[in-house]
């Protein structure tokens, strides 16, 4: 089958010209190699500022252009495996507060804003831990100082001692080096015209139909492979199938379900089912009467059967929580057990609480379909002990927006962080990261009976005592019912035997396979 090509009209091609940060003679060159066509699970992105970029489809993108000071091997989503990236070495002070990174020489920022040094990366990690500029603050919020010891040293002093510091300055949630003078000049503006360092550099994007990336051939890895990657707007997931069986996409989002999964590898297409999994869980609104009542929080955790919704999700996606805190955390700890399903002693619950007619609450809910199936199975299952779940069904960007602004009494969020307790505690169950803060992060429920441990613990430099207070959280968390936690859902994709990624995919934190330097794809017959 003849592959068809991906078209661009005249004047997105001038629009091409216009915003790339590459000169036509460079365009040209690029070319004479393949481009890779991604279909994305998503009607739009939202941002490509690495600081901003939040969800899946503005994750992907971002990822190849921009590099931090440490990187997680490619396919690799294992802390073990980091490795070198824009700092070619680095050095810890015995209390682990004070880091020091050696930069790389040379390495050129896109666009002709010349060469990345110390005062790039003083500049990015300042703007990370800047919540006017910067979704993931919280992160940076451990940082006392980081400054320029010369062109090419930076040192990093900490407020307490991380000895997994490492993990916030990797190619993840903000981590990302941007170019201080490009930023600067931009502004707001910088989420539409970004400048890294990655492998690939910004080139175009049209409103929910797809952004291409070109190729860095200034990359210090070396010249990309391919000439540039599109990435598809493609929501419906038939039409994804369409597009990809039809060779106009050479790696696609499949579904996070395992009788999809089981069915394409019985029609010989090529899946990638890989970690993390993004940690799924109910989160409950306090701020929502009847919410508020501790009863009511136990009804609704009594009245969902997980079992159930795993046997939906499958067993080689899907994977049981047994705390609130993702499964294989460092930090997480399974003892206090999961919720009962008991609908009886959820009608009682509710009674008690006086509600025996039952109470209804209002849920918005993403239309993805990692997301809205499950809901469904939960609404049926809250039917059976007389909680009415009213759900609004909208768009993911509009999901989003509406469960930060307090409009759900239910939030379904799923999500993978870098694997240790400090970070998902202090983003979903701090009271400083509740919605409406003034350091926001995921906080839905608006939790806070953990807080003096989660404090605690983040300051520890006991092992052990880090870990009785990690601990000590979960169980108060669990306690006061802020959070029902379901499973974790694996990452699938699939991708055409002309791919060949470079590596082995067994993970991605960015929760999609990376594209890099050493990518190919070999033209369809």
């Amino acid at each position: 089958m003849k592959r068809p090509a991906f078209q661009i009209t005249t004047s997105a091609m001038a629009v091409l010209l216009t915003c790339s940060v590459f000169s036509p003679a460079t365009l040209a060159q690029a070319a004479n190699r393949p481009t890779l066509n991604v279909g994305a699970e998503a009607s739009d992105v939202v941002t490509l500022d690495p600081h901003r970029a939040t969800t899946t489809p503005d994750k992907g993108p971002a990822a190849q252009m921009f590099n931090a000071l440490v990187r997680f091997a490619p396919g690799s989503a294992d802390p073990k495996d980091l490795q070198p990236d824009l700092a070619e070495k680095w050095d810890a002070s015995p209390d682990k507060k004070t880091w020091t990174f050696y930069l790389r020489k040379g390495v050129q920022f896109h666009g002709g804003y010349g060469e990345m040094k110390a005062a790039d990366v003083v500049y990015s990690y300042q703007r990370s831990a800047d919540k006017s500029r910067s979704s993931f603050s919280n992160n940076f919020d451990i940082i006392e100082k980081v400054e320029a010891r010369d062109d090419y040293t930076v040192r990093f002093i900490l407020k307490y001692p991380d000895a997994t510091f490492l993990g916030r300055v990797s190619n993840y949630h903000a981590g990302h080096v941007v170019s201080k003078e490009a930023a600067e000049k931009l502004g707001d503006k910088f989420g539409q015209s970004p400048i890294g360092t990655g492998p690939f550099a910004f080139g175009e994007r049209v409103t929910q139909q797809y952004v291409r990336l070109v190729a860095n051939d200034t990359y210090f890895r070396g010249a990309p492979k391919l000439a540039g990657i599109v990435y598809r707007m493609i929501p419906s997931d038939s039409a994804r199938e369409l597009a990809f069986t039809s060779n106009e996409v050479d790696v696609m989002a499949g579904k996070r379900e395992q009788r999809w999964v089981d069915n394409a590898t019985k029609r010989g297409i090529k899946v990638d089912v890989f970690e993390p999994a993004e940690f799924r869980t109910i989160h409950i609104n306090r701020t929502i009467k009847p919410l508020d009542n501790l009863k009511v929080r136990q009804a609704v955790a009594a009245a969902i059967n997980v079992d159930e919704i795993l046997k939906y999700v499958g067993k080689n996606v899907g994977d049981k929580g047994c705390s609130v805190i993702p499964n294989g955390y460092l930090g997480g700890d399974c003892s206090t057990g999961t919720y009962t399903y008991d609908v009886a002693a959820a009608k009682k619950l509710l009674a008690e609480a006086g509600f025996p007619g039952g109470i209804t609450l209002k849920s918005i809910v993403s239309n993805v379909t990692a997301q809205q199936p499950i809901m469904q199975i939960i609404q049926a299952q809250l039917a059976k002990a007389g909680i009415k779940l009213d759900m609004e069904v909208v768009d993911h960007a509009t999901y989003q927006a509406k469960s930060r602004q307090d409009q759900s009494a239910l939030v379904f969020y799923g999500a993978a962080r870098f694997p240790n307790a400090d970070v998902w505690l202090s983003e979903f169950y701090d009271s400083a990261s509740a919605i409406g803060e003034p350091k926001a992060m995921s906080n839905f429920s608006h939790c806070s009976v953990a807080d003096a441990a989660i404090r605690a613990a983040r300051i520890e430099s006991e092992p052990q005592k880090q870990l009785a207070l990690w601990k000590k959280a979960q169980q108060q968390i669990h306690a006061d019912v802020c959070a029902v936690p379901l499973f974790g859902l694996k990452q699938v994709w699939v991708h055409s035997d002309r791919v060949n990624f470079g590596y082995t995919l067994k993970g991605s934190l960015n929760l999609q396979p990376p594209i890099t330097e050493l990518t190919t794809v070999t033209a369809g017959k």
